[in-house]
């Protein structure tokens, strides 16, 4: 009983410190006095929560307020040296690596292309192995100052097995890789460092809805659109609560009955049509410029280029402005089953590929969506696109270890804990 009371005790004092913690990270800096109020905690267990913050380095003072006819307010907020964070994303054309601290301010970068080997395993473990070397080098940081990492990778990731996260990437030919145990015996992270592991287009809607386009909404479908099509769906969260997100394989639902071959092996997918790699293709096909020695960034450029040249420039060419309107129709056919099927407030559109079509396409893709949405349901639905830019996967990479740093209320693992791959 007496060890139930400590426990309860412990969890306790560590739930009021997250309350205090999350509240001044999304919303500080705040007084004391505000705090109260905006936690629910008492006066007194906001001072010893503070005190201990302050003490830990993990909270400091911002400034004083003057208050109506008292005393001037101190205002607090949350440390941006109070720790370090690594932000990683696996994408189609590169490694990213970003190192940040509290703030999500990046302190250094570093990129290593995929385009000549792909998705070799081993490649890439030694690619995140070396940028994470890279950048807290860059930084002058050492590893030890580090309050967790966060991996966003394409396909299903299977969390909570004996080798940790299991990604399931059917269309980069990943079938079952252990990267959690692979990451671990290569990278040389400290054992008490956190290790994340998600989809990147969950980790990509977290970042929107944290600080992007989908900050207010209850209920948003975030889509990440490069060379390959994906999205996740965020159900009642604000940055202070607990979201409950999905990955979706938005770019493997059918938008053609017996269409072109995708890369997954299947017919007709989205994402044979409206990812960049697809583009590339269909171009080609169409009778486009041969882009076998583009790759689908260049190609995707190329073909915006062609169809919509400026005002100074020559006649859009009208194969690639063919080819773009029926991508803005699949691309709305899509977007509309995300409303037919979840009902979301607010459809973001992201990723790289995504915020290069997005200027072009948006009016049409929201145009087809209404056609082929129920009425009821598309009249409540927004479609934007993402704010956060093309890095917005590796900065929401990041929120994975800043999520629970802030429910640990500020405390770190302890230094004999395993470190854990987690879901978002």
């Amino acid at each position: 009983m007496a060890e139930r009371s400590r426990r309860t005790v412990r969890d306790l004092r560590r739930g009021n410190r997250a309350r205090v913690l999350q509240r001044l990270y999304f919303h500080g800096p705040l007084s004391r006095q505000e705090l109260g109020p905006a936690t629910g905690l008492s006066s007194g267990s906001i001072s010893n929560v503070v005190s201990e913050l302050i003490a830990e380095g993990v909270l400091e003072e911002a400034g004083v307020v003057d208050s109506d006819g008292g005393r001037p307010r101190t205002l607090l907020r949350v440390t941006p040296g109070g720790g370090l964070l690594i932000g990683i994303d696996i994408g189609e054309t590169r490694v990213r690596v970003e190192l940040f601290d509290l703030s999500l301010t990046e302190l250094a970068r570093t990129e290593r292309p995929l385009a000549q080997h792909g998705y070799d395993v081993e490649r890439i473990v030694a690619h995140v192995r070396t940028g994470v070397a890279d950048v807290l080098r860059d930084a002058g940081a050492d590893a030890t100052s580090l309050l967790g990492v966060g991996i966003g990778v394409p396909g299903i990731i299977e969390q909570d097995t004996p080798d940790g996260a299991i990604v399931h990437g059917q269309t980069i030919g990943w079938s079952a890789v252990p990267f959690e145990r692979l990451l671990r015996a290569s990278v040389g992270l400290p054992p008490e460092v956190p290790l994340f592991i998600d989809n990147g287009a969950k980790t990509l809607g977290q970042a929107e809805m944290w600080f992007g386009g989908g900050r207010g909404a209850r209920e948003a479908a975030v889509a990440l659109i490069g060379s390959g099509v994906g999205a996740c769906v965020v159900h009642a969260a604000t940055p202070d609560e607990n979201a409950r997100s999905s990955a979706l394989e938005w770019g493997h639902t059918t938008v053609r009955i017996r269409g072109r071959r995708c890369r997954c092996g299947s017919l007709g997918c989205l994402e044979a049509y409206a990812g960049a790699e697809a583009l590339r293709e269909r171009w080609q096909e169409a009778g486009g410029p041969p882009a076998a020695d583009a790759d689908d960034e260049t190609a995707l450029a190329s073909l915006l280029a062609a169809a919509f040249p400026g005002a100074d420039g020559p006649e859009p060419d009208a194969v690639a402005l063919s080819l773009l309107d029926d991508t803005a129709e699949y691309l709305g056919a899509a977007v509309a089953d995300l409303i037919n099927l979840f009902r979301p407030e607010r459809i973001l559109l992201g990723g790289w590929a995504g915020l290069l079509l997005g200027p072009h396409l948006l009016p049409e893709v929201r145009r087809y969506a209404g056609e082929y949405a129920l009425r009821h349901a598309g009249a409540r639905t927004t479609i934007e696109l993402g704010r956060l830019g093309p890095d917005a996967v590796t900065v929401g990479a990041a929120t994975l270890p800043l999520a629970d740093f802030l429910a640990r209320g500020g405390s770190r693992p302890p230094a004999a804990a395993r470190a854990t791959v987690r879901g978002s």
